[in-house]
């Protein structure tokens, strides 16, 4: 049989097997509501550009506004023999409205007519991921204001290093994920230009105004390049870049909450609504949640991977190769937006217990060597690299008697350092330690509380990028 697809050059329809690896209809009818208003958009132009008649155009436009109820119902049936979304939509309107049907593909191809569809489908995704980080910036803050004075060790290198609180915690992701936010709109602003018009490869003879396609498909412009307008797809890159480093810090704090709510830790305690059970040891509790957060990080690498693979090798300009692209974004968006919906369902969920951040703050009595040292400088005027050597003996001298620093007597540390005063004692608890910490961005609790404050003005009042509708 003949395709009508491909034209009177090809006497003979596919054999089953390049019709199995041929056909993409499976995966990109997602675009059917872009390809929709990017045909209207066309066919708009088209009419104003007297390139079709306005009967012609009119009778398109309905014909389209029948498929759209079609596909929102449920009542559209994608036929494989028609490969893809275009062909599919293309092929129904001609059942619908006939003749007519034929113009609307005047002066584009699909490689325009794919390229246009798949952008407004990223810039669209774009929106949600933004408005779903937005939602877990807020549920962090919410939490962090609760907790601006709930005192817990800091860490590094996984060993206490100062005491911090974990609202102070919680807030250094709010900051990483607004520059995720930002990521994506600046991924957006460099996406937002229009292929509909570059025809295949070269343009079109056709008297078509770009500019207005663009306009009504709400691009800022047109773009400059007709083989770039096609064979482009650092957009779809941009997205799986930035939502890879998005899942690295949705990863980073999966993997806090599994630590926290291990026994070993015990800071923090989920509901039955993120926690399973085990099928053989009845007291297990497990963060199962979280730990799938934390693995599904391997999906969106592996897509952003797949795709500059895919892209390395191809000339100018478009490849069939590029088939593959769509698939894994599709796959990067789902998995990014739940697992987004389940980090926030866990910060809202998780129960801290203060009590045990606060002795695990204080469990070997040493987390406020620097504060001694500090204050060595402050008071007494020592180079703070003398008063870390100073501290370090202190520190020694504590670890050897197997007691707090605050505990030393005032001559233990008068061994060390005689012009130590008992004014030393007011700043050796971990409570005094975390409120000293005023600096701008640091863990006092009015500081956080503060912080709180800004952030909640800086990410959730408005939006990072004021945009139209798609």
């Amino acid at each position: 049989m003949t395709s009508k697809i491909w034209g009177g050059r090809f006497q003979a329809g596919p054999s089953a097997i390049m019709e199995e690896i041929n056909v993409s209809v499976g995966f990109d009818q997602r675009l059917a509501k872009q390809d929709l208003l990017g045909s209207r958009a066309h066919c708009s132009m088209l009419v104003a550009q007297g390139v079709i008649s306005r009967e012609d155009g009119e009778a398109i436009q309905e014909g389209l506004t029948r498929i759209e109820k079609e596909i929102s119902s449920g009542a559209f049936h994608f036929k494989r023999a028609l490969e893809d979304v275009h062909m599919n939509i293309e092929s129904r309107l001609a059942d619908l409205i006939g003749a007519p049907a034929g113009r609307l593909h005047t002066a584009r191809s699909r490689n325009d007519q794919v390229a246009t569809d798949f952008r407004m489908w990223v810039r669209a995704a774009i929106d949600n991921i933004d408005d779903e980080i937005r939602r877990l910036q807020s549920v962090l803050i919410d939490k962090a204001v609760d907790h601006a004075g709930t005192i817990m060790p800091g860490f590094t290198h996984l060993q206490p290093a100062q005491p911090v609180t974990f609202g102070h915690h919680l807030l250094a992701y709010v900051e990483m994920f607004g520059r995720d936010r930002s990521r994506f709109v600046d991924a957006r602003v460099r996406l937002n230009e229009c292929p509909l018009g570059a025809g295949a490869i070269a343009g079109t003879s056709f008297p078509i105004d770009r500019a207005l396609t663009a306009e009504k498909l709400y691009f800022d412009r047109p773009m400059a390049n007709s083989m770039d307008a096609v064979s482009d797809r650092d957009f779809a890159l941009e997205f799986l870049a930035a939502g890879s480093i998005l899942a690295t810090h949705l990863s980073r704090l999966a993997e806090e909450m599994v630590t926290w709510s291990s026994p070993a830790f015990g800071f923090i305690r989920f509901t039955d609504a993120f926690s399973t059970g085990s099928s053989m040891m009845p007291q297990k509790r497990n963060p199962d949640a979280a730990e799938l957060v934390r693995g599904k990080t391997g999906r969106v690498f592996g897509g952003l991977f797949t795709l500059l693979t895919v892209m390395k090798g191809l000339p100018l300009t478009y490849s069939k190769d590029m088939q593959e692209d769509k698939e894994t974004v599709f796959a990067v968006f789902d998995t990014l937006e739940l697992t987004l919906a389940a980090t926030a369902g866990m910060v809202v969920d998780m129960k801290p217990d203060v009590e045990k951040m606060l002795a695990s703050a204080d469990a070997d009595g040493l987390i406020t060597a620097t504060d001694l040292a500090d204050w060595l400088t402050q008071n007494l005027n020592i180079p703070f690299r003398e008063s870390h050597h100073i501290t370090g003996k202190i520190v020694k001298l504590a670890e050897g008697q197997k007691v707090p620093l605050g505990k030393l007597s005032l001559a233990d540390m008068q061994m060390a350092e005689p012009r130590i005063t008992q004014d030393v004692f007011r700043v050796l608890t971990p409570e005094a330690s975390a409120a000293s910490r005023k600096s701008f961005g640091g863990t006092a609790p009015d500081t956080v509380r503060a912080a709180a404050q800004a952030a909640r003005k800086r990410f959730l009042e408005g939006r990072l990028n004021e945009r139209k509708s798609s």
